[in-house]
């Protein structure tokens, strides 16, 4: 069925510009003129044919650009199918310009902008659905859209941060692992050859080196297949609800770092409750939203057992008190809000200082981390070149032995 864009004044005088979608020219014409509607102008609509030799993956940062650029156009007055489809002739993804269309021929045929979303939870998570439906309900749409923007803008920024500071702890613990791998299966050989030429008995640490690059050398398919598989059981292991939960606890209690993942899920929960309570969305489905998006199951059991404490009539912060995961001063904070109905003034302040609180933490990271692995290498190593040289400077008596 073809679509035709059409402008017409109704009978108070208003101009009116949408698309429509009829079997002929002639047959919205009828329908226009049954609802009292004057013609100016009908246009088919040429249908877009997309082909693409690669798809690119729908990215953070495009989403952002789609949420802010949609809410120029909805706040400009341009109806959301128009919207939508000037987002499509602009997009630079393919992938997103496909996403876009498939969303234009939804909403035109006549779901909501937060049913098409659903259908695509892959990208849309039911933070963005749930805001977006809190939107159309309110009729602040644009509004929402440039929170939405705003939000995955201070969600991708604190993401980078974190990221940062976990690139050079990983670079270095790779380039550790390398070169134990060579100096095992390459250097040690070479001593254990010299080391045989004179007999006598190895100290106990050149045996257990000497051993473990034999092990490694002649049954390294083994020994990575095994570590493939203990690494294949423990990634579907922490997939469960279970290990998963185990795992993120670990997370938490790891040196350095523990504290770091800490900092950030509390940002990102306050930031995220915020921005639903101001979307007026509400508060058992916003927590429940928080909890599932937090990506920590230690959280989002807490905020769990938090619902469960206001649907029985208890406020936010009772239940925040009762769990370790949350500090008294957030605590304090959420119940001052409560009291006073400024909560969401305290969840502001409250993602503001765990925010500036990674920041500083990513700031001294590098300081505190880099000692603390180049004495780990130092050790592994070191422990490597003595237990080599331990046989050298007992070369003397393995001569004599030998002899």
């Amino acid at each position: 069925m073809p679509t035709y864009k059409y402008i017409a004044i109704d009978k108070d005088g208003k101009r009116i510009e949408a698309l429509h979608s009829a079997e002929s020219e002639k047959a919205l014409v009828s329908s226009l003129s049954a609802n009292q509607l004057t013609i100016v102008s009908i246009a088919e609509q040429k249908k877009r044919i997309f082909t693409f030799k690669k798809s690119a993956k729908i990215k953070s940062n495009d989403l952002i650009l789609f949420s802010r650029q949609l809410a120029t156009m909805v706040n400009a007055g341009l109806p959301l199918v128009q919207g939508l489809d000037t987002l499509v002739e602009q997009m630079e993804n393919p992938s997103l310009k496909t996403l876009v269309k498939k969303l234009e021929d939804d909403v035109e045929g006549g779901e909501s902008f937060s049913q098409a979303l659903l259908k695509h939870p892959k990208v849309f998570s039911d933070f963005y659905v749930s805001m977006i439906r809190a939107g159309e309900e309110s009729g602040t749409l644009d509004e929402i859209l440039n929170r939405l923007a705003a939000y995955l803008e201070n969600s991708a920024k604190l993401a980078r941060k974190v990221k940062s500071a976990m690139v050079y702890p990983a670079v270095v613990t790779v380039m550790s692992i390398l070169i134990v791998m060579v100096l095992i299966l390459k250097v040690v050989p070479t001593f254990s050859t010299i080391f045989d030429a004179f007999g006598g008995t190895l100290p106990l640490p050149t045996r257990i080196l000497i051993g473990t690059s034999e092990i490694l050398k002649n049954y390294f398919l083994i020994v990575a297949g095994i570590l493939a598989v203990v690494f294949f059981f423990l990634r579907k292991y922490v997939q469960t609800e279970k290990g998963r939960l185990q795992f993120d606890g670990l997370k938490l209690r790891i040196i350095i770092f523990g504290v770091l993942i800490k900092k950030v899920a509390l940002a990102k929960f306050a930031r995220t409750l915020c921005t639903l309570i101001k979307s007026s969305v509400p508060i058992l489905k916003a927590l429940e939203i928080v909890g599932a998006t937090s990506g920590n199951k230690v959280l989002e059991k807490t905020l769990n057992s938090v619902g469960m404490g206001v649907k029985d009539g208890e406020t936010i912060a009772e239940p925040l008190g009762k769990s370790e995961f949350f500090p008294p001063m957030v605590v304090r904070m959420i119940s001052v809000g409560e009291k006073t109905g400024a909560l969401e003034d305290m969840l502001t302040k409250i993602a503001d200082f765990y925010e500036s609180e990674v920041d500083a933490a990513v700031d001294g990271l590098t300081s505190v981390i880099e000692p603390v692995l180049i004495c780990f290498l130092g050790i592994i190593i070191g422990g490597i070149v003595i237990a080599m040289f331990l046989p050298i400077l007992k070369m003397s008596t393995l001569v004599t032995e030998g002899f």
